[in-house]
């Protein structure tokens, strides 16, 4: 018995999942734990395996399509079983309306074709694209089961006398249409050289082809969606207060240079700023326990467990991979931790449990040319540490000028949940720490 593929359910959060590809063609045989389809959800993407053995008998979906979580978007089952032709419990949609003619003779016409692309052997999604790019189903040769018309005929159609058709994907082709843009100057790097919204976005990154006159519109969707909702909703109902102290980073750096090394010998990695000042936050948490919390509702949730999550820029968006029991590990687990997740993150590949249960959030610029910022709560956490770049200064050292690499640190927190004193007392641990960085070996 033919068995159905799901959208999954990946997070509490998750409505719909955007489906980035198929990694299965119909007809193509699948064994349990082959990689299926490949999602992107409201936080990461995600290559999808199979939990079933037999043949991809019906892909209901092409890329680009957002679908509800739970809604069936394909079957798996023996060569030849039957299968519903429409996704169940999708809508169909309606067929169209006609235009009005002039005359009765092309009302009659229209008509008649409209009949005749009825009984044509078509998918939901071919019939819909076939309708928006005006294209007589009946002109179409179908590559599908007995004859049957799917998405990639109507790609692939060249009507007489005219070039092929670049392939592209629908969400593509229309982001494509709204800035005004030629398809044959776009580069594909989908499947099979198919254009996808990722080769719109790049060409719109450098001007090619687009028009001033008409920027590019993009609908907010996915994970740009969900860290709109989330910060709109942190700084507008958390009161934020930003404190800001500059650390002497001269006994971090002495420190980060002898044990460069020692934990390179250990690990084939390089110990960093981050995970000097993951550890030094990690032991100030334990100090003060006040800003290791979160506000739920009317309640204030103190945590015992350390679980800082280190903010990650990627593309089209940021995302909060979690150091578990951080106050737990030595520097070389910190290391080797931190770089596997930041390169997952970078990838795309974080798994859903990597994404859970920070207490705590670190969001690091010091790549960059910046000195301090605001960062926003990463709710409901009750606090956040910014981090700037580490620059030489002059400073005042018992009454002389010398040249010290400082950084800026910025706390924001929540000042419903803490007062400025305790919060003041916690930055200042940070500073004391990092300051005296050797403790951090006992």
């Amino acid at each position: 018995m033919a068995k159905e593929i799901f959208m999954p359910k990946l997070s509490s959060t998750m409505e719909t999942g955007t489906l980035l590809q198929w990694l299965k063609a119909e007809g193509e045989p699948v064994e349990v734990g082959d990689p299926l389809f490949e999602i992107m959800t409201d936080k990461i993407n995600i290559e999808v395996e199979a939990y079933e053995r037999g043949i991809l008998l019906k892909q209901y979906f092409q890329a680009d399509a957002q679908i509800p979580v739970n809604q069936v978007i394909g079957y798996i089952g023996e060569a030849g079983e039957h299968v519903p032709e429409q996704a169940p419990g999708l809508q169909t949609e309606p067929a169209a309306t006609p235009k009005k003619a002039g005359t009765e003779e092309t009302a009659l016409a229209n008509t008649e074709q409209q009949s005749a692309d009825e009984r044509v052997r078509a998918t939901p999604a071919a019939r819909r694209v076939a309708r928006e790019r005006q294209v007589q189903l009946t002109a179409v040769n179908g590559s599908g089961p007995n004859g049957r018309i799917q998405l990639r005929d109507l790609d692939n159609y060249t009507q007489t006398g005219q070039q092929a058709e670049v392939r592209m994907t629908p969400l593509a082709r229309k982001m494509a249409a709204d800035a005004g843009v030629e398809p044959s100057a776009l580069s594909g790097s989908g499947v099979n050289g198919k254009i996808v919204k990722a080769d719109v976005i790049a060409a719109n990154s450098v001007g090619n082809s687009f028009s001033a006159a008409k920027p590019l519109r993009k609908k907010i969707s996915g994970m740009r969606k969900v860290i709109a909702e989330r910060m709109a909703h942190s700084a507008f109902t958390a009161p934020h207060v930003t404190l800001t102290t500059e650390i002497d980073m001269s006994q971090t750096a002495e420190l980060r240079t002898r044990l460069l090394p020692v934990i390179e010998r250990q690990t084939g990695l390089r110990l960093s700023y981050t995970e000097l000042i993951i550890k030094a936050t990690a032991e100030a948490l334990i100090r003060y326990p006040a800003v290791n919390a979160a506000m739920e509702r009317d309640e204030l949730i103190y945590h015992e467990a350390v679980h800082i999550g280190v903010a990650v820029a990627v593309p089209d968006g940021l995302v909060v991979p979690v150091l578990k029991h951080a106050d737990q590990k030595r520097l070389s687990e910190l290391t080797k931790e931190t770089k596997e997740i930041s390169k997952r993150a970078r990838e795309q590949k974080l798994l859903p449990d990597q994404l859970k249960g920070s207490t705590f959030t670190i969001s690091n610029l010091g790549m960059y040319a910046i000195d301090a910022f605001t960062p926003i709560i990463n709710a409901p956490e009750t606090a956040i540490l910014g981090i700037g770049r580490i620059a030489e200064k002059p400073v005042a050292v018992d009454g002389a000028v010398v040249i010290r690499p400082m950084m800026t640190a910025s706390l924001s927190f929540d000042h419903r949940a803490i007062d400025g004193a305790p919060a003041a007392e916690f930055l200042t641990e940070v500073k004391r720490i990092l300051e005296n960085p050797w403790e951090l070996l006992v």
